[in-house]
């Protein structure tokens, strides 16, 4: 088994969510494996920075605003990766968002926004893409769920019911898209220390928690992701289809 199954060099990634966090991480990791990049986000000029470091890696990288909370938005900016890279071979679903209260505290427009951004977002994006992978007979999903599809958390309702929910539409979407040679996967992460959870990591109770609750003792780096969504968007997973695969120092094995 070679290196080059893992070999991303050709290969076109679109990527939700990637001016920040996990989505920067998971761009620069796909960068690293030779994809070119189609950028996506609603703050186009954060995505800057994440363009200039994939661009370092020797890739192209282009950046396209998209609102994934709107189904004009996300049919315009899929039209413009095609219409500017010729195709999509690699999308990852990564844009989302968190409200942390209580299910009495939680209210109706905070649930809807986290719901619509994190469960219907995917299902708008990965419908739009979708069709061009069925007609190339060749495509990668990848779906970012959590921890939280798999177990509970107190102040976490919204949020853990999005990904759960996209646990599930990635088994939906494998099955519906497999005979076109289209895999759809998950992958759930843990706590990773990237800015949007310094509130987390600065919150001392909270953060001796988080270390103490994972079996590895410490949280995630972003650059540890790189290899599970290079593996899934590489010929090396080309059998792996409808699984979430859990990067999470251990979190899950509760």
């Amino acid at each position: 088994m070679g290196l080059d199954l893992f070999d991303l060099t050709g290969q076109v990634a679109l990527v939700t969510g990637a001016s920040k966090g996990l989505g920067r991480a998971m761009a620069v990791g796909l960068a690293k494996g030779g994809a070119d990049l189609a950028l996506c986000a609603r703050d186009a000029p954060t995505l800057s920075v994440t363009r200039k470091e994939t661009e370092k890696r020797g890739v192209r990288a282009e950046i396209f605003p998209m609102d994934v909370l709107s189904r004009d938005s996300v049919r315009e900016a899929v039209s413009a990766v095609i219409a500017a890279f010729g195709k999509i071979d690699i999308l990852v679903n990564n844009a989302g968002v968190n409200v942390r209260k209580t299910t009495l505290d939680l209210s109706e427009e905070e649930w809807d926004r986290v719901l619509d951004t994190n469960l219907k977002g995917y299902f708008l994006v990965a419908q739009a893409v979708a069709p061009h992978m069925i007609a190339r007979n060749r495509g990668k999903v990848i779906n970012i769920s959590s921890i939280f599809g798999a177990v509970g958390m107190n102040n976490q309702l919204a949020y853990a019911s999005s990904k759960g929910g996209i646990v599930q539409m990635t088994k939906v979407m494998a099955i519906e898209w497999a005979p076109h040679n289209v895999t759809v996967n998950a992958i759930g992460p843990t706590y990773f220390e990237t800015p949007l959870v310094a509130t987390l990591r600065n919150d001392p109770e909270r953060f001796r928690f988080i270390n103490e609750r994972t079996p590895m003792g410490r949280w995630g780096q972003p650059e540890e992701l790189e290899g599970t969504v290079v593996f899934l968007a590489s010929k090396a997973s080309d059998f792996i289809t409808g699984q979430t695969i859990y990067v999470d120092g251990g979190w899950t094995i509760w």
